[in-house]
C-alpha cells in the first residue's frame, strides 16, 4: 500500500503541473460526483437514505457541504487550465434541483453553466447530466438511449427474460450541438455496476447500444465530432470498451467506426480514477471519434496531447481530493466511509481532455 501511495503522489505531482493551453482550447471533462442528492424524498425513488431521517442523516448542512465541495473541484480544474470546462458530464446526480443548486454556487457561478438533464428509470434515482458554457457550445438536440437487451452481436445474458423485463438502469444522455462552431454529439454514460463481480454482459450491451447510435449519428451528420464520456464501470481494456465500443489505444490503429481511447494507455501506465481493494481502475473514460483526431485538418477541432507526459487524457488528482491518512490513505476522499459522513468530495477523480483548432 505504501508503494501505491508513493506512486500516486508522483502522478498527482504530474497532474498538478499546469499545461499552457492555446487560446481556443475547449476543456471537455467528466466527473462522477458520488451521490449528489438533495434532502427530500422523491416518490418512486429509492432515495430515503438521503433525507434527514434516513440512515445517512442527510441534512441541509451536509448537502450544502457536498455542493461546495463539488463546485470547488470544478473551480480548481478551471484554475489549473486557465479556463472553465466547455463541456462537463456528470454522473450520480439526483435531479434538476441539485444541478441548479450546483451551478449557482459562488465558486462557479460566474462560469454561467447551462444544464442538460433528463430523468432516467434508475431505481436509486441517479442520473447523468451535462453542464455546458453557452459561449462555447450551442445546444441543438437532447435525447436519451434507454437500455434494452436486443443485442445485435449475440451477447449471452445472465439474466432471465423475467429479470430483463424488471431491470432498470441509467439512460445514456445524448446531446447534439455545435462546439466551437463544429457539429458535435456528446454521450454521457453511467453503465451497469459490478455488484457481485457480475454485469460484464450488461456493460457490453450498453457499449453496443452506444456504438450503434454513433454509427447512425455519423451517417446522418457526416463529419460530426463524437465524444463519449462516463463512468463505464469497466477499464479501457475490458471487452465492453475495447471490443463493443471499439476503443483503440492509439490514433494510428483506428479504422472506420473506431474511437480513440486515450485513457487506455494511461491505465497501463499506472493512472487510476477510483480504487477498490487495492486495485486502481480508470472507469471514468472519455473517447473521441476520428473527426477529433485529425491534426492535419486545418482549422478543425482535435484532441491535444499533454505537455507533461505523452498522454491525451488527464486525471485530476491533487492532494486536496485525496485522503491523507487512515485506512483509505492515498485514495479519492469520498463523502462517506463506514457509513459516516467524512466531508469528502467523491470516490472518483474527475477526468478531462483538451480540444483545440
Amino acid at each position: 500500500m505504501k508503494k501505491l501511495i508513493l506512486l500516486f503522489a508522483a502522478l498527482a505531482l504530474l497532474a498538478g503541473c499546469a499545461q499552457a493551453l492555446p487560446g481556443d482550447a475547449c476543456v471537455v471533462g467528466f466527473y462522477n460526483v458520488e451521490n449528489l442528492f438533495d434532502t427530500e424524498h422523491d416518490p418512486g425513488k429509492n432515495d430515503q437514505a438521503f433525507t434527514p431521517a434516513g440512515e445517512n442523516a442527510w441534512t441541509p448542512d451536509k448537502y450544502a457541504k457536498k455542493l461546495a465541495n463539488i463546485a470547488s473541484v470544478i473551480r480548481a480544474m478551471a484554475d489549473k487550465n486557465g479556463c472553465w470546462h466547455a463541456l462537463l458530464g456528470l454522473a450520480e446526480v439526483e435531479n434538476d434541483r441539485v444541478l441548479k443548486d450546483l451551478v449557482a454556487r459562488p465558486e462557479i457561478a460566474k462560469a454561467g453553466y447551462r444544464i442538460v438533464h433528463v430523468e432516467s428509470p434508475d431505481t436509486r434515482g441517479i442520473d447523468c447530466a451535462l453542464l455546458y458554457q453557452p459561449g462555447a457550445f450551442k445546444l441543438l438536440e437532447v435525447r436519451t438511449l434507454p437500455y434494452d437487451f436486443n443485442t445485435t452481436s449475440g451477447i449471452v445474458f445472465e439474466k432471465t427474460p423475467e429479470e430483463q423485463r424488471a431491470f432498470k438502469t441509467r439512460d445514456v444522455l445524448v446531446v447534439r450541438g455545435e462546439l466551437a462552431g463544429e457539429p458535435t454529439a456528446v454521450y454521457v454514460c453511467h453503465w451497469p455496476s459490478r455488484t457481485g463481480g457480475k454485469g460484464s454482459d450488461l456493460r457490453c450491451r450498453a457499449a453496443e447500444i452506444v456504438h450503434e447510435d454513433i454509427l447512425a449519428q455519423e451517417k446522418s451528420h457526416p463529419g460530426i465530432n463524437i465524444i463519449v464520456m462516463g463512468d463505464m464501470n469497466d477499464n479501457p481494456g475490458d471487452a465492453s470498451l475495447a471490443d463493443y465500443l471499439h476503443g483503440r489505444e492509439t490514433i494510428e490503429e483506428m479504422a472506420g467506426g473506431d474511437l480513440f481511447s486515450p485513457f487506455l494507455r494511461m491505465h497501463k501506465d499506472g493512472f487510476g480514477t477510483e480504487e477498490y481493494r487495492g486495485e486502481w481502475n480508470i472507469f471514468d473514460c472519455i473517447f473521441v471519434n476520428g473527426a477529433l483526431t485529425d491534426i492535419d485538418a486545418a482549422g478543425s477541432l482535435h484532441i491535444l496531447p499533454s505537455d507533461a507526459v505523452p498522454h491525451y487524457g488527464h486525471v485530476f488528482n491533487p492532494p486536496f481530493l485525496t485522503q491523507q491518512e487512515g485506512r483509505y490513505a492515498g485514495t479519492p476522499w469520498r463523502t462517506f466511509s463506514g457509513g459516516q459522513f467524512i466531508e469528502g468530495y467523491s470516490d472518483h477523480y474527475p477526468t478531462y481532455i483538451i480540444l483545440s483548432k
